[in-house]
């Protein structure tokens, strides 16, 4: 779709400065607008490669130019039209999905929002981790976690894909999320596509309260939820975050821990009004595999509807980001009545730390 559009941006521009030619023979205004039409395409054509959330800025002034060079040569360039007809539809598309009303402006603000608290951030010292279960304080110890700053805040890059469930087409997918820690929240952003239709969607937990929203095109609203129960879930994924991607998190004196089995410990995790459960699951070297609760919830395809279900995500792949050592491949598994299924299969390309206030 992007090289489509591309090849379309180009190649009307090539034609704006073959009309320049003519145009230059009529007045050196006409000439002069057909030229920066021209220009302004190809501009377009690179910026939606390289500036992907502001390409729509640039080809808005090129369409605008484009009008006012055709209409004085109608009856010559009438057909012009066209690709410009084209070339707005996609950049109202751009304005909804990158634009100042669209789910990633609503991303960035609560990411700044979040930013804007200052805050001094100790070491992670070998005391906090007494009092620990022996799988966890083992887990903290092998990814490198003491010596380093304790996380405030962590922000997450990642590709993989997603389907809406077991019998539907893996869809691509790319996320970015800001997690803060200090006053919990979550903010996960993903795009993806749809029939060559781009998918934009942000789940939001602030405030004690969890949102999630999924727009097609930019503009029509496929998926939509909310409530109580959207607030567990994002809960339940929030505790997730943390033991998978900011292990050092898990020294808050606030988690409760209860030991199962030399490799496996089960967790009480409390943000805002509500209280999840989860049970840790550890290989025989130390490293956290697996992620297990039954405190989530699957919403049907529209969000309008939510069932209690297990939920799972195994990780594996561990590799070092930065100063520490942690998983790069994982799942997302519900676990229904058929059976075990994916239906979210990510790979991190980069974490970092306390991000905000740099």
């Amino acid at each position: 779709m992007t090289a489509a559009l591309a090849i379309l941006l180009a190649t009307h521009g090539l034609i704006h400065l073959l009309g320049a030619t003519k145009g230059f023979r009529l007045s050196m205004a006409g000439g002069s607008l057909w030229l920066v039409g021209g220009a302004l395409f190809f501009l377009t054509a690179v910026a939606l490669v390289a500036w992907p959330r502001g390409w729509w800025a640039i080809g808005a002034v090129a369409l605008v130019i484009s009008v006012i060079a055709i209409v004085p040569s109608w009856s010559e360039a009438k057909f012009g039209m066209l690709p410009n007809a084209l070339i707005f539809a996609a950049v109202v598309a751009g304005f909804m999905a990158e634009g100042p009303a669209s789910l990633h402006a609503a991303y960035d603000r609560d990411v700044r929002e979040g930013g804007s608290r200052a805050a001094l951030v100790p070491l992670v010292s070998d005391e906090d981790l007494v009092g620990l279960p022996h799988p966890v304080r083992r887990y903290l110890q092998l990814v490198g976690v003491v010596g380093q700053p304790q996380v405030r805040d962590f922000q997450v890059r990642m590709h993989g894909r997603i389907r809406r469930d077991r019998d539907t087409d893996w869809m691509p997918l790319a996320a970015e999320q800001h997690n803060f820690v200090d006053v919990p929240s979550r903010f996960f952003y993903m795009s993806s596509s749809m029939f060559a239709i781009p998918v934009r969607g942000y789940h939001r937990y602030a405030g004690g309260a969890a949102t999630m929203k999924v727009k097609a095109g930019g503009l029509l609203t496929v998926a939509s939820a909310s409530g109580p129960e959207m607030t567990q879930a994002e809960t339940v994924t929030i505790f997730n975050d943390m033991a998978v991607m900011a292990p050092a998190t898990l020294i808050d004196p606030a988690i409760r821990w209860e030991s199962l089995s030399t490799c496996k410990v089960r967790a009480t995790f409390t943000a805002g009004a509500q209280t999840i459960h989860a049970d840790l699951v550890f290989s025989d070297t130390g490293e956290l595999v697996n992620f297990v609760s039954d405190d989530r919830y699957q919403s049907s395809g529209d969000g309008r509807s939510v069932r209690p279900l297990r939920w799972s995500t195994p990780i594996g792949g561990y590799r070092q980001f930065g100063s520490v050592r942690l998983a790069s491949t994982g799942a997302g598994r519900w676990h229904d009545a058929q059976g075990a299924y994916s239906y979210i299969e990510l790979t991190i390309d980069d974490v970092r730390y306390n991000v905000s206030g740099r």
